[in-house]
């Protein structure tokens, strides 16, 4: 049974069959059980629905407890900060934000606000946990604590010039209240960035592993471009950014935001929403589980670890049941380390542990950051570990 059947954007109801139903998946893909909490950690069964009217495709599942918190494992990587650097200093320069006022919604430990913070900009920062706002603070960030839950919400220091949300948007249960929230702190000639995972690549690359409880929205260009528009800004520019996997629109305020249309079921706009078919998403699940059974087997005495903790892997597996046929799994946050994975129940492990604990083969499963990670392990660790990465196609011995 759904725990919704409506679209958390326009209100219409999803088409009456699921895209997907998974069963036994991870609950959450942050705050990973320990040993203490492993007998009552139990996996869920998610449905993948989409809008009738819309056609945002969003899972019925009730969001994760923690949802108005960021957690960022990403922010770990050098790559990816040396990304940021160049993006943000693009952005201020392309559209004159220096001395600006700018926000980040959804700061958690100040990651991407440090670094936005370097370029000429008066910086702050909105975020729900405690603890990640004292870090801010301690580390001279100007970050409140808060979320924002209604259109009438007040942002400390408001009115602002520019504000950010990255990697945030999709978690919400009602992004309609936080984007209008947002929009009554704005100067009305304001530039937003504005990023979610990238649907029309899950879908050009088939990657069924990408559906985690945490995520409830899956956004097209076409589905954020509408969710915008609803609450009041208007994309002007829009691309796929970091390996395709991130959608990065440029937003600015409208003047008013529209009311929203009274439409018939299966119609937006001027177009027909037709229901997704990606049932070919199991086939694609059965291959890449015949694919890594058959990798394991060239090892003996479960001597192969897999690298990355992140919703990818921690979906994988469970969809491809891999609990009693992995050593470890590796991660480089150390939040997660000592942990388990969700529903499956597999030791999560730092780095070092290729030394104390060594294993014939690691599979590497860190989405965009693979490559990265496989440097790292040829770089640090025995030359003669057998190394592949999970690519779109399957396994890739490297």
């Amino acid at each position: 049974m759904k725990l919704i059947n409506k679209c958390r954007v326009c209100g219409q109801n999803f088409f009456e069959e699921p895209l997907l139903r998974y069963k036994n998946m991870p609950r959450a893909a942050q705050f990973l059980p320990g040993a203490e909490s492993l007998e009552r950690d139990k996996g869920v069964d998610l449905e993948v629905c989409q809008c009738s009217g819309c056609g945002l495709v969003q899972l019925s599942n009730a969001p994760v407890p923690y949802y108005k918190k960021v957690i960022r494992a990403a922010a770990f990587s050098e790559e990816m900060k040396d990304f940021r650097i160049k993006q943000f200093s693009s952005f201020i320069e392309k559209y004159s934000l220096k001395g600006k006022k700018v926000i980040e919604i959804g700061c958690g430990r100040g990651e991407y606000l440090s670094l936005m913070q370097q370029f000429e900009v008066d910086a702050y920062g909105l975020e729900h946990s405690e603890e990640s706002v004292m870090h801010c603070v301690k580390n001279g960030l100007k970050v409140s604590k808060g979320f924002v839950e209604s259109s009438v919400y007040k942002l400390n220091h408001a009115p602002f010039d520019t504000f950010f949300i990255l990697n945030f948007l999709e978690h919400l249960p009602d992004p309609n209240s936080t984007l209008r929230g947002i929009y009554n702190n704005l100067t009305d000639d304001v530039i937003g960035l504005v990023e979610v995972p990238n649907f029309d690549m899950i879908l050009r690359n088939k990657l069924f592993s990408e559906f985690i409880g945490d995520h409830l929205f899956y956004f097209t260009r076409e589905t954020l471009n509408t969710t915008l528009r609803l609450n009041g800004f208007e994309i002007i520019d829009c691309n796929e950014i970091w390996y395709d996997y991130i959608i990065s629109a440029i937003v600015r305020r409208m003047k008013i935001i529209p009311p929203r249309p009274p439409l018939p079921k299966g119609r937006w706009g001027n177009f027909l929403v037709k229901k997704l078919d990606i049932s070919h998403f199991y086939k694609e699940q059965t291959k890449l589980k015949n694919e890594v059974e058959g990798y394991i087997r060239r090892f003996k005495d479960k001597k192969v670890a897999i690298w990355g903790a992140g919703h990818q892997a921690l979906a994988i597996i469970s969809l491809i049941n891999l609990a009693d046929k992995i050593r470890y799994v590796i991660d480089s946050a150390a939040f997660k380390q000592g942990k388990f994975t969700p529903a499956t129940h597999i030791p999560i492990v730092a780095p070092d542990k290729l030394n104390s604990d060594p294993v014939d083969a690691v599979i590497v499963m860190a989405a965009s950051y693979s490559d990265e990670v496989a440097r790292i392990i040829r770089q640090r660790f025995d030359r003669n570990i057998n190394i592949s990465i999970l690519r779109d196609f399957g396994l890739e011995v490297v």
